[in-house]
């Protein structure tokens, strides 16, 4: 791919796919990532899982899906600037959540929880499990067949445990290697997406307040420029333009910082970055700062909202009662499965069950908890 620094992610240098393949004819091979992800059964579901909101509560609330598409957007903004592999970051972004159960973060948490005895449940890990195992598209191997750099930037963290499971893919966890700049790119625009979109779906609910964000510094800073330059603007083009300034701040202070880690750390391959002491990719420490303090704003008066909680207690009994009632019975399952989980131990089972529930979207949840209760 012409135009790429020397320590971006080139394919022509990639460790590969698991299962060896004949080159694609008229696509570079993440380009192919990309397009089998956005082809995949899990990347459509992500249209009715949950962000913050569930997707019954509005529809113009963030699923999965948007924000998927969101942190792709960034990723890409990033990588442009930086002259990496677009096509790369772009697949990592649109990957990153495939794994995630209904219900956001609470379904998360429940299902971990009732895999506690059998290895537990983690969104990031499952969402490795599902472009390598669980994603059945393909007659000559499981999953999607993914590029290994687009594996590696999909798998965020990972315990040594864990890591010691999942061969090449876990390697850099235990030798405390970083990943390749795309996947590290990846990694923070999620969080950048998440930050800044949860407080124009925090404000649109009616749960968050323009005069309680003023005392967050990447919020007040952008709100004054937008009512200094639009005194009359009062609608949600103020929300909107607001928002835009404080994701073009963090985004330019990522790309700045970024080209001077890179330049000090003076990378002469993805083989460098690997090695380096410390991510490469990273804020200023001031941006850092605000960038945090806003997630713990966020943390403090969206998430833990008296109103968002109570969606989340109703959403932690159906996950859990889901899962307990497909255990007790595994014939409850699709035929796929339960075949499967019939001829399994109990942790196999377990992780049968836990693969369908984390794989149904809110809707599915919830019509499935009523049919069977």
């Amino acid at each position: 791919m012409s135009g790429l620094a020397a320590y971006a992610a080139d394919e022509a240098q990639s460790r590969g796919r698991r299962y060896e393949e004949p080159a694609a004819t008229y696509r570079g091979e993440y380009q192919r990532d990309r397009d089998r992800i956005i082809h995949s059964t899990a990347f459509r579901r992500l249209v009715y899982k949950t962000q913050v909101f569930v997707n019954h509560e509005g529809d113009l609330y963030r699923t999965r899906l948007t924000h998927s598409l969101e942190v792709s957007q960034v990723g890409r903004s990033v990588a442009a600037a930086l002259s990496l592999n677009e096509p790369l970051i772009e697949a990592i972004c649109l990957a990153h959540d495939l794994g995630h159960t209904p219900f956001g973060h609470a379904g998360q948490d429940e299902l971990n929880d009732c895999m506690r005895e059998f290895g537990g449940f983690e969104h990031n890990l499952q969402s490795l499990r599902v472009v390598d195992e669980l994603e059945a598209k393909y007659a000559e191997f499981p999953g999607l067949n993914l590029m290994f750099e687009t594996r590696e930037g999909i798998l965020k963290h990972c315990s040594k445990a864990n890591a010691r499971e999942l061969g090449d893919i876990g390697q850099r966890f235990l030798n405390r290697e970083q990943p390749g700049l795309e996947a590290q790119i990846a990694n923070i625009a999620d969080a950048i997406a998440y930050n800044n979109h949860d407080v124009d779906d925090g404000i649109r609910a009616g749960l968050l307040s323009v005069e309680q964000l003023r005392d967050q510094a990447l919020f007040a800073s952008g709100y004054e420029e937008v009512r200094r330059r639009y005194p009359d603007l009062e609608d949600r083009r103020l929300i909107y333009e607001t928002i835009r300034r404080m994701i073009g701040a963090v985004v330019s202070d990522l790309i700045e910082t970024t080209r001077a880690n890179i330049e000090a750390a003076a990378p002469r391959s993805i083989d460098d970055v690997r090695m380096a002491s410390k991510a490469l990719v990273s804020f200023s420490d001031e941006v850092y700062e605000q960038h945090i303090a806003l997630k713990r704003f966020l943390q403090k008066h969206l998430y833990s909202h008296e109103k968002k909680l109570k969606m989340t207690k109703r959403a932690q009994t159906i996950i859990r009662e889901l899962f307990e009632l497909y255990s007790a019975d595994v014939k409850l399952l699709p035929d796929e499965f339960s075949d499967h989980a019939a001829n399994e131990d109990e942790p196999g089972r377990a992780r049968i069950v836990a693969d369908y529930v984390a794989g149904m979207t809110d809707r599915y949840a919830i019509a499935e908890h009523e049919r069977l209760l």
